[in-house]
């Protein structure tokens, strides 16, 4: 469908326009079916994102300025996020024993079998939302779209 007629556009929009429209609503899209994958588990998408980032780290620690840099969402309050991971019970946060002022966080072993469970169900959405394109086109829209940020 297109875009005009998602927003039931009655002037007619330029093409500048039109691929701005796209990319917010077809982000939107993305994420409120990421959101209701995640529901279920009591999780927000940057909580996730937070997670996949220390599994990353492969058992060392991440400080706060580590995993800021590494979010998807750049305007995340990661000190909430990793509050609310901790309720969870999901990762640990201690004080450096080098460093005082720097906090370090790990994931826990609940943290890294949640994501074991989730993986293939993100595998299986990150799929389903590329399943009428073909692999040119994937890649073709991902150059596209690292071209389109790149001032």
């Amino acid at each position: 469908m297109k875009i005009e007629e998602i927003i039931k556009s009655t002037v007619s929009l330029d093409d500048a326009k039109k691929v701005i429209l796209n990319i917010v609503y077809t982000q939107n899209v993305i994420s409120d079916r990421f959101n209701e994958l995640l529901k279920p588990y009591d999780l927000s998408s940057e909580q996730f994102n937070v997670l996949r980032i220390l599994r990353g780290q492969k058992g060392n620690p991440a400080n706060m300025c580590v995993i800021q840099e590494r979010m998807v969402t750049k305007n995340s309050n990661t000190t909430r996020l990793i509050d609310k991971l901790l309720l969870k019970g999901l990762v640990t946060r201690e004080v450096c024993p080098e460093n005082r002022r720097k906090i370090e966080v790990l994931i826990t072993e609940k943290g890294l079998n949640l994501l074991t469970e989730l993986d293939p169900k993100v595998l299986e959405h990150e799929k389903s939302l590329a399943s009428n394109l073909n692999q040119e086109e994937i890649i073709l829209l991902n150059t596209l779209l690292e071209k389109y940020r790149t001032l």
